[in-house]
Order: C-alpha cells, then structure tokens, then sequence
C-alpha cells in the first residue's frame, strides 16, 4: 500500500476513534410519567397504550429505549437529531401542555399517518421490525382516536 493512502487511512481511523468520544445528551427521563403524558388526559385501553409505547414513544416522548449502535458515531448525532425532530412535531408526555385545538389536531394527524403507513417511519421500521403496525393496530388506534374525537365532541 502506498505510504501516502495509509496515512489518509491512518488519518480517518484516528478522526473515527476520537468523535466516539463526543456524546450528544441522551433523550431518557427515568422518573414517572408526567401529568400531562397522553395517558393522563385520556383514557388509554392497554392494547392501544402499548401500540404508543412500542412504535411511537421512541421517537415521541421524553424518553427513549436506546439501540445498542446509537453509541457509535455518527449513528447516536443522527438518531438524536431525528429524536428531536419526532419530539418537536409530537410529544405525548407533553400532552396535556396541548391545546384543547391542537389535541384534536395531532390526534388526527396520527390517524392520518398511521393509516397511510407513512409512521412509524419506514427506516425505523428497518431496524425495529416489532414497531410495524399490523392492519388490527391501525384498526384499533382509528377506532380509539373516533371514540376520543366523539367524546371530544370533534367526530367527522
């Protein structure tokens, strides 16, 4: 190998090694759940509290179950930026901190986007295979998120 290519090689190992080292702070609240968690505004059936919690709590609430290759950079700045980017869009343990309006707002874009299989999202799908919504899951999250919206008096 010519001097000059193992240096550059030499180079990047060195420049990978030492962004290891840089750790973006990590999305996990290890207390309870807050009061205004979604599962404190309403009334949550177990089936559809642990669909949030396996698909859509990762992304979208205060704390996330980290894969074991978020510790590797630049894998854990990407994840963590996507991670804010969820939470900023939707964050259920911020639910009750929602507008009675925007409530009514994000629950039918959730049914939006399930029902149109564009979340979970597909890449995270790629890697956790058990997030994937089942046709009997969108069926159930619709018809809850219906039974809040008529309770709701927000019904189509």
């Amino acid at each position: 190998m010519n001097q000059n290519v193992k240096k550059i090689l030499f180079g990047c190992i060195l420049i990978f090694l030492m962004i290891q080292l840089i750790r973006p702070a990590r999305n996990i609240d290890y207390g309870q759940l807050p009061s205004s968690d979604i599962s404190k505004v309403y009334q949550i059936p177990e089936k559809i509290q642990s669909i949030l919690r396996n698909s859509c709590y990762d992304c979208h609430s205060n704390s996330t179950d980290y894969p074991v290759y978020s510790y590797i950079q630049p894998l854990s700045f990407y994840l963590e930026n996507h991670i804010q980017k969820g939470k900023k869009e939707l964050n259920f343990n911020e639910w009750g901190h929602y507008s009675d309006r925007k409530q009514a707002n994000k629950l039918e874009s959730i049914l939006n986007q399930i029902q149109q299989k564009k979340m979970p999202l597909p890449s995270y799908i790629y890697l956790h295979h058990g997030a994937k919504l089942s046709e009997k899951q969108i069926e159930e999250m619709a018809s809850w998120i219906g039974r809040i919206q008529a309770e709701n008096g927000k019904a189509k």
